[in-house]
């Protein structure tokens, strides 16, 4: 399995529009984050989770050539503004693109790319789009079991998504005791870490270190990171030995 982090950054991606703090006048790459994504690739399947308003650039940074799949983790704009964008993937392979949200989320798809789903607006330039309804249990894409791991971002139901070996879960500050027994044993996890200061939605960095010695994988990534935690060097020299800071364009095999 590979892992590629698209965007490891928060709603507002760094550099942040009109802000001259350290991070955002930064020249070091790793401190510039467009929106969170990430693509795995296994033997069955490539798949993406969520495709904020940086999907195209990052399917063309990242040189993909076509996708089995787009897992939803909720519908907050940063995380399914560029859906749209799918459409070359449809046009070249002929094929329509499978999405896979909570029954909350397709509904919410279907209100803002309202022309993808109302077949009245049967336009041939438009994506094709097969929508996939999920609940909080496993599920298979081409032969492949997905688990969901459901969770909180403030009072918003939250999937993370586990793949094997591999765990993904961004944008929650809550999950269960009975939910963390089903991460546990995973070998790489990737995880949401904000900023240090408390947030209402969001694992501090603090908290973020402390669920990952809860989890105890092989590895843990830190992504969903906001200017205000700091250089990405400096915060590096303050983590654990097997907890890291995810970056954009870095590359993982499991």
């Amino acid at each position: 399995m590979k892992i590629t982090f698209l965007g490891t950054g928060t709603s507002q991606g760094i550099p942040v529009i009109a802000c001259d703090c350290e991070v955002c006048i930064s020249k070091n790459e790793k401190d510039k984050r467009l929106r969170v994504s990430v693509l795995i690739e296994t033997e069955n399947n490539t798949l993406v989770i969520d495709s904020g308003p940086d999907f195209r650039t990052q399917m063309l940074r990242a040189n993909v050539q076509n996708i089995d799949g787009i897992l939803y983790t909720h519908e907050h704009k940063d995380h399914v503004a560029g859906m749209d964008d799918v459409r070359p993937f449809c046009f070249k392979h002929k094929k329509e693109i499978e999405i896979y949200a909570h029954k909350r989320v397709l509904n919410q798809l279907k209100q803002e790319f309202h022309y993808v789903f109302d077949e009245r607006f049967n336009y041939p330039g438009i994506p094709r789009i097969n929508a996939n309804v999920i609940t909080n249990s496993p599920f298979e894409i081409n032969g492949e079991t997905i688990t969901p791991i459901d969770g909180l971002h403030y009072k918003l139901q939250v999937f993370g998504f586990r793949i094997g070996d591999f765990t993904y879960i961004t944008d929650m500050n809550a999950i269960s005791d009975e939910e963390i027994e089903k991460v546990k044993g995973t070998k790489v996890l990737v995880l949401n870490a904000l900023q240090k200061t408390p947030h209402i939605s969001h694992f501090t960095l603090e908290e973020a270190i402390a669920m990952v010695k809860r989890i105890n994988p092989e590895k843990a990534y830190f992504t969903h990171i906001s200017h205000t935690l700091g250089l990405h060097d400096e915060i590096m020299n303050e983590l654990p030995a097997n907890i890291e800071l995810g970056f954009d364009g870095l590359e993982i095999t499991i």
